[in-house]
């Protein structure tokens, strides 16, 4: 029993940090209609900059994680600027974009190796001691990042659904050229769409950076991870792919107590594969 309530809670902690993550890139298709490799990258660099303002700063972790949340988003709206937005036009925009994110991917690395160097280096956390969960001890940052990820999912959700600028993300996201007959300006809810989503990803960097060390690599599981999240769920909606994060976060922790840590990204993708094959268009996407 003890063992199951481990694997569940490891589950949920799995699937909040998925759902950050994958929400980003499920904004940025769904407004851009592009992929952002560059998601785990920024991701890397919200976490550095975490730890330059929390320990090489001595702000403090708090201090830290809003900076690498604000930090990521700038840079997220510099990269849509130069590396994104010269390509709208462009007939194979889906492809020539993948490229460049790429590109801005090995430079992230590469200067956040030359920046901050190659040592592991590890945020101290948010919140300090351990609770009890149904009589499983948990660490105190972990049971803050369960309930601070559905928190900033609603306020997501609410954002794109309620506020005038939310509802003009998705508009463009619907139909660009009608978008712009009514007045919306395109170029901006483009580089609104990245911006949040680079936000989102500094932010589960920070996060992340108290969990496990920071290195200029870190975001490439979890790109991965998400990238398998959207898959799954479909690009439709935040509630698909916050779904589905969840989903694959239970998935992966009982898949780590059954066929062991060695073969989980293994199962994980064989799962995508069966995923891509019946239902193209994820478990709840529609047709």
């Amino acid at each position: 029993m003890d063992t199951l309530l481990a694997t569940l809670i490891s589950g949920l902690v799995l699937g909040s940090l998925y759902a950050m993550m994958a929400s980003g890139l499920s904004l940025v298709w769904t407004t851009l209609g592009v992929f952002n490799f560059a998601h785990g990258a920024l991701m890397m660099a919200g976490a550095y900059i975490a730890w330059t303002v929390s320990e090489a700063a001595g702000a403090g972790p708090l201090a830290g994680a809003l900076a690498g949340t604000a930090g990521a988003g700038l840079v997220g709206i510099v990269i849509e600027r130069l590396v994104i937005r010269p390509f709208y036009s462009n007939r194979k925009m889906l492809l020539v974009t993948a490229m460049t994110t790429l590109a801005v991917t090995i430079i992230l690395e590469r200067g956040a190796q030359m920046i901050w160097g190659p040592r592991l280096k590890q945020l101290p956390r948010l919140v300090d001691g351990e609770v009890s969960l149904f009589g499983s001890a948990i660490s105190a940052h972990e049971a803050m990042l369960v309930i601070v990820a559905p928190l900033i999912l609603i306020g997501l959700w609410r954002f794109t659904v309620s506020s005038k600028i939310g509802r003009s993300l998705r508009a463009v996201g619907q139909n660009q050229d009608s978008a712009a007959l009514i007045g919306i300006d395109v170029p901006r809810a483009f580089a609104l769409a990245f911006g949040i989503s680079a936000a989102l990803a500094g932010l589960t960097g920070a996060l992340l950076g108290s969990i496990r060390f920071i290195t200029p690599a870190m975001g490439a599981e979890p790109l991965t991870k998400a990238m398998i999240v959207v898959i799954f769920g479909g690009l439709g909606s935040l509630g698909s792919t916050a779904g589905a994060a969840y989903l694959i976060g239970f998935i992966e922790a009982f898949l780590v107590l059954w066929v062991g840590l060695y073969w989980t990204p293994f199962a994980l993708f064989l799962l995508m594969i069966f995923v891509l094959l019946f239902r193209p268009n994820g478990i709840f996407g529609a047709k």
